[in-house]
């Protein structure tokens, strides 16, 4: 009896929550083009209302077409929370260890794995996944130098690219040695290539020219990872930035009370 009491009031919190999502989206929305339309309003003047036949015509219609394209991004602020929830965990780890803890971290993650590739690779091998995990280590340090210099724009365009290069790049490149870590690598490399190439990528038939022109092996994937951490980076971050927008990150009380 609990715990169904805990999931049924949880229910008005929930959508409460979508609510209020959903409200601040539209007024954002509407704010691109008429002013005051925040509900919780910082002006003294109150919400904005259309007065002449032309203003409703036109408020109206904007109100109109907004539904749907928050209907689009919603499901995308859902999935930026989340991403949102885990950079914070990241952060709150990364200020744990410090600068120095995380280059400790990053280099006994990578550098045991450089040592495996000593043991099992060839010599081409262990000096290729040495040289990714070197990439990987310094990334990590500049994901973190951005990050601490704080500003949305500066963490969006370059602490999330040298995040996912840090994060994606030696694996990547081992697998080029290992049969093992092909097997699980590669397959879903091509498929995530094909589906670049049929959508994102045909616009003016530049899929098709990439097609022609290259061939996704060896150490093509190494570079088809390497440039995908830079839009990967940017996507990742630009869903966190829309979740702040809608709803903006706590206070550090309210943080600290959630601890």
């Amino acid at each position: 009896m609990a715990a169904g009491s805990r999931t049924a009031s949880s229910q008005p919190g929930v959508i409460d929550g979508i609510r209020y999502d959903l409200v601040r989206m539209h007024e954002t929305w509407m704010e691109l083009f008429f002013p005051r339309q925040r509900s919780e309003g910082s002006s003294v003047l109150g919400k904005w209302q259309p007065k002449t036949a032309r203003e409703k015509l036109t408020y109206n219609s904007w109100r109109l077409i907004g539904a749907p394209v928050i209907g689009l991004l919603y499901p995308l602020v859902l999935f930026g929370y989340l991403l949102r929830f885990q950079s914070r965990r990241i952060d709150y780890t990364a200020a744990k260890l410090g600068k120095i803890g995380v280059f400790a971290l990053f280099l006994l993650l990578w550098g045991g794995l450089t040592a495996v590739a000593r043991v099992r690779f060839t010599p081409a091998g262990f000096f290729a996944v040495g040289a990714a995990s070197g990439v990987a280590v310094f990334s990590a340090l500049l994901a973190l130098l951005f990050r601490s210099l704080g500003g949305r724009l500066t963490t969006v365009v370059f602490a999330y690219p040298f995040a996912m290069t840090a994060i994606f790049l030696p694996p990547v490149v081992a697998a080029l040695y290992s049969p093992t870590l092909a097997a699980a690598i590669f397959p879903r490399s091509q498929t995530i290539a094909i589906w670049i190439l049929d959508n994102p990528l045909s616009f003016l038939d530049l899929g098709e020219y990439l097609r022609r022109t290259y061939d996704l092996r060896g150490v093509a994937y190494a570079g088809m990872w390497f440039g995908l951490a830079v839009p990967v980076g940017w996507v990742l971050g630009v869903l966190v930035t829309l979740a702040d927008l809608v709803r903006p990150k706590p206070t550090s009380t309210d943080e600290d009370d959630d601890e």
